[in-house]
C-alpha cells in the first residue's frame, strides 16, 4: 500500500479489495491522473482509494506524472522520553528537509534535524516510515520523505532555523502529543503511528 497526502486528504493505493474506510473507491486503469487530483482538490472529499491490480507498476505509472523530491528528517526523543517539535507557520510539525546532492538519506536527516533544531550529536536509531505528499511550485511535485527514529542527551538551550520560518523548538511530553498533532499534518500523524507501533 502506498499512501500520498494531497493537503491532509489521502490518495490510497491498494491491492486489496477490502474496505477499511469510507473513501469512495476507484480502478487505478479506470481514472487518470488529473481525475484523480480534481476529486481530490476539487469535490473536498476526505480521500480516495485506487484499487491496483499491479501496485507497483501503477505506482510506477502514478510517480512519473510528478517530480519526486526525496527528503529527509527525523523524530527524535530524548532521555526523558520526550519527542522533539518545531513550530512554523502556526504549525506543529517534524524537522525534515531537501536531500542534498551526494548525501545519503540519513546523512540529510540528521543535517536536516540539526540545522533546524539547533541541536547536536543526535543518535541515528532506525528507519520509521516514509510519507508522501504533493505539493505544487513549478509544477506538481511528489515530496517523499524518509523519517528516522533518533535519540539524544542534548541539555543545551535549542535554537530554531528562523531563517527557515521555525518560531520554536521544544521536546513535548507524551500527555502534550494528541493536542500537538490537532494542530499538525497528516503525515506527521502517520510518522507517529508508525513510531508507536514500534
Amino acid at each position: 500500500m502506498y499512501k500520498v497526502f494531497v493537503n491532509d486528504s489521502p490518495i490510497i493505493f491498494t491491492s486489496s479489495q477490502k474496505k477499511e474506510n469510507n473513501f469512495p473507491i476507484y480502478a487505478f486503469d479506470d481514472i487518470s491522473f488529473d481525475d484523480v487530483l480534481h476529486k481530490i482538490n476539487n469535490l473536498k472529499i476526505d480521500g480516495i482509494n485506487l484499487y491496483c491490480t499491479d501496485l507497483l507498476r501503477d505506482w510506477k505509472i502514478f510517480c512519473s506524472h510528478l517530480n519526486i523530491i526525496p527528503a529527509a528528517g527525523g523524530l527524535v526523543v530524548n532521555q526523558k522520553k520526550e519527542l522533539l517539535f518545531i513550530y512554523r507557520n502556526n504549525i506543529w510539525d517534524l524537522p525534515k528537509g531537501w536531500i542534498e546532492q551526494g548525501e545519503t538519506k540519513e546523512i540529510a536527516a540528521i543535517r536536516e534535524v540539526e540545522e533546524e533544531c539547533g541541536i547536536s550529536n543526535l543518535k541515528l536509531v532506525k528507519p520509521i516510515v516514509t510519507t508522501y505528499h504533493i505539493y505544487y511550485h513549478k509544477g506538481i511535485n511528489l515530496k517523499k520523505t524518509y523519517w528516522f527514529l533518533m535519540k539524544s542527551e542534548n541539555n543545551k538551550k535549542l535554537t530554531p532555523q528562523t531563517e527557515e520560518g521555525i518560531t520554536k523548538v521544544a521536546f513535548k511530553k507524551v500527555s502534550e502529543i494528541n493536542e500537538i498533532l490537532q494542530n499538525s499534518y497528516a503525515n506527521i500523524k502517520l510518522v507517529y503511528d508508525n513510531y508507536q507501533q514500534g
